[in-house]
C-alpha cells in the first residue's frame, strides 16, 4: 500500500523526494571522513574567587555571579589597588563618552582654535594652554583624593566620600552597595564603549 501511495505522486515530487533523502544519506556518510573535533578552548570564569578580592562588589548578572578575570591578573594585583584603578578608569571613561557625544548634539564652545565636532581632531587642535590647564586639574583632583585618604575617607566606595557636594551617597550601607554596584557598571560599560 505504501508503494501506491509514493507511485500516486506527480513525479517531479517523487523526484525532490528521492533527491533529498539522497541528500541525507550523503551528508550522514560525510561525517566518516570529517576530522576528529579538537577541544575548545574554556573561557569560563574562576569560580574561585582569590584571596582579597572576596569582598568587593561587581561579580553580579554580567558575569554569572563568578569572579572575572580571564588572563589571571588577580594573583599578582592587591584588590585594593585593582578596585582604585577599575574607578578610576570607569569614571574617566564615562567621562570621555560624554566629551565624545556632546560636539555632535550640542555643539562646539565659541572659539577659535578648536573648530571640529570630531573628538579626535580636537585633540590635535587644542592648544597645549589647554593641555596644561588639563593636567592641573587632574593634579588637582588627584591631591584631593590624597588628602581624603588620608582623613580616612573614601574614593572607592568604603566609608564616607571623599567628596560629595551634593550629599546624594547614602547613609544605609545595603543602598550604598546598590549605588557602587551601579557605578561601577556604568563605568565598565563605557570602558567599552
Amino acid at each position: 500500500p505504501c508503494s501506491r501511495c509514493l507511485l500516486s505522486l506527480p513525479p517531479l515530487i517523487r523526484t525532490k523526494m528521492k533527491t533529498s533523502l539522497a541528500c541525507l544519506a550523503l551528508a550522514g556518510s560525510a561525517a566518516a571522513f570529517a576530522p576528529a573535533q579538537q577541544a575548545s578552548l574554556s573561557t569560563k570564569l574562576n569560580s574561585a574567587v582569590p584571596e582579597g578580592y572576596d569582598d568587593l562588589i561587581g561579580m553580579d548578572l554580567e558575569s554569572g555571579g563568578k569572579f572575572f578575570d580571564p588572563l589571571n591578573l588577580a594573583q599578582w594585583i592587591p584588590a585594593k589597588w585593582a578596585r582604585e584603578t577599575e574607578l578610576a578608569n570607569g569614571r574617566s571613561a564615562m567621562l570621555a563618552t560624554v566629551g565624545w557625544f556632546f560636539p555632535y548634539t550640542l555643539g562646539t564652545f565659541d572659539s577659535q582654535d578648536v573648530t571640529s565636532t570630531d573628538p579626535m581632531a580636537a585633540i590635535l587642535e587644542a592648544d597645549p594652554q589647554w593641555w596644561a590647564q588639563f593636567i592641573v586639574l587632574c593634579g588637582t583632583f588627584e591631591a584631593i583624593k590624597y588628602k581624603g585618604a588620608l582623613e580616612g575617607k573614601s574614593y572607592t566606595g568604603k566609608g564616607e566620600p571623599v567628596v560629595d557636594y551634593l550629599k546624594g551617597y547614602p547613609k544605609e550601607e545595603d543602598e550604598r552597595r546598590k549605588m557602587e554596584l551601579k557605578e561601577l557598571k556604568n563605568g565598565r560599560l563605557a570602558m567599552i564603549a
